[in-house]
């Protein structure tokens, strides 16, 4: 099944996504042919074109990493308050003018303010998307539509097909200049800013506002989510090799780095192509930590590769396999970790708060990356056998793998909200206490609703048997345990 056939028939049943995913998955398209458009001559642009040194070079590009990643918690919050539509808008309107301005910037504090509203703008509208992709996942496999993982692979395809699109419209308007480059970058975005205001509702049913105030602390306290974190950061940092170590043995084994476009083009291909069937034949027989920790041993296996061949020595076209095999199982990797770990915040995210767990998987992760890409810049440098550090990368991943939260992506005790109706969806609420963001189907106009705060049951994973549709529904008064869904 191709994406584009995805987005109008999605699962087994050929269930087709509401109208409001199908627009999310769309913009996680059209954002990355706009960004990816730009972004990968950006620092040719600035060594070349404006003349700056390598450190300022080095320096401007983690500006922009840090005003996305780093403060995507800031986003996920002004989400969880003011809704997906006004954050979406806000970013959007902000990367037109990182963009624009970007194009005339042409000396060093016009562009480092440029690059910040670049990175700023993507701090919002990234996890307001990402957060109501989740949720809508959430909804859809409530709804008997199959698992959420399918949704949101769904969203990484879109995402790696607008990567892969984007820097094909830079190259051929890079002919002109890179001014024509970041102007039609925020041309993209001024498409999809149009498409928003019109389409994007205004008031999503089954999302609540809430409080900015009061959710950071929780979020803190909540170790399994942070454990999570912890293991999609070192899933993060093995991914960032691609950037970092991929490079050196390809220089090592073909002499120069040209092969690499190659690779990176079948890390793409092998998403594109392959990340739909995969997600569907795993969501069918493995919980989310099974995913996760298949995932990651996959990634292990692919440095291990690279550092058992290294011995040998090889070079040319067979000293290139290792580093093939290597991309190859880590794009499998990342096929069974990314759509896993999006699909678990919901499980651990706070009521109304998911806004703010998604964008602080982004920034833990990200700090994470940095901290650990800068020690594994050094490892490289250090004049050790060059196995070593393909063995010490291989260690990250595996450890990782008991990292992440075991039992099911719940917590045991905790009750399941009703879904609001749509003219309750933004009234403004504090969260309750409980570590659930996923929301429950109204209750039929017919029957009585259940006195707030009645603990209702979750919904069995789909591998898990579903009760019919004759089953009475629990007591009010009985606190019902919800099943442990996705047990690892």
């Amino acid at each position: 099944m191709t994406a584009t056939t995805a987005l109008s028939e999605t699962g087994t049943g050929k269930t087709p996504l509401s109208p409001l995913l199908r627009l999310l998955i769309l913009t996680q398209l059209a954002f990355n042919i706009g960004f990816f458009a730009v972004l990968p001559f950006l620092a040719e642009h600035l060594g070349t074109g404006i003349g700056l040194a390598g450190w300022l070079v080095g320096f401007v590009l983690g500006l922009r990493t840090f005003s996305q990643q780093g403060l995507f918690v800031v986003g996920g919050a002004l989400t969880d308050r003011y809704g997906v539509r006004p954050v979406v808008l806000a970013g959007c309107a902000l990367r037109i003018a990182g963009f624009a301005w970007l194009g005339y910037a042409d000396h060093i504090a016009s562009v480092i303010g440029a690059v910040l509203l670049i990175g700023f703008a993507a701090a919002l509208f990234s996890p307001a998307v990402e957060s109501e992709v989740a949720r809508q996942a959430v909804v859809w496999e409530e709804d008997g539509n199959g698992p959420r993982t399918r949704v949101l692979a769904l969203f990484t395809v879109a995402g790696q097909a607008g990567a892969f699109v984007g820097p094909l419209i830079g190259a051929l308007l890079l002919s002109v200049d890179f001014r024509a480059v970041c102007l039609a970058g925020a041309g993209v975005f001024v498409l999809v800013l149009a498409g928003h205001a019109w389409l994007l509702p205004q008031h999503i049913p089954g999302r609540r506002k809430t409080r900015v105030k009061g959710g950071v602390g929780p979020m803190l306290r909540n170790r399994r989510f942070l454990a999570l974190c912890c293991a999609y950061g070192a899933y993060l940092l093995a991914y960032n090799q691609l950037y970092l170590a991929l490079p050196a043995e390809v220089e090592r084994a073909a002499g120069s780095q040209a092969p690499l476009s190659w690779l990176f083009a079948l890390s793409s291909a092998l998403v594109v192509l392959a990340q739909l069937p995969v997600t569907r034949w795993v969501g069918e027989r493995l919980s989310l930590r099974a995913s996760m920790a298949g995932g990651l041993a996959l990634i292990a296996a692919g440095f291990a590769v690279v550092a058992a061949a290294l011995p040998a020595g090889a070079r040319g076209t067979a000293g290139l396999l290792p580093a093939a095999g290597f991309v190859v199982l880590l794009t499998l990797g990342q096929m069974l970790v990314a759509p896993a770990a999006r699909a678990w915040v919901p499980d651990l995210a706070a009521e109304g708060r998911l806004g703010l767990y998604t964008g602080a998987l982004s920034s833990v992760s990200g700090l994470i990356v940095l901290i650990g890409s800068s020690a594994t810049g050094t490892l490289l440098d250090t004049g050790l056998p060059p196995a070593v550090p393909w063995l010490v990368l291989a260690a990250v991943p595996a450890l990782a793998i008991a990292l992440l939260p075991r039992g099911g992506e719940g917590s045991a005790e905790k009750p399941k909200t009703a879904r609001p109706s749509a003219n309750d969806t933004e009234q403004a609420t504090a969260p309750t206490t409980t570590a659930d963001a996923v929301q429950a189907r109204e209750a039929p106009a017919e029957n009585t609703p259940a006195p707030a705060g009645t603990p209702l049951a979750l919904p069995d994973h789909p591998a898990d048997s579903r009760p019919t549709p004759t089953q009475s529904p629990a007591p009010a008064e009985t606190p019902v345990i919800p099943k442990n869904r996705q047990g690892g």
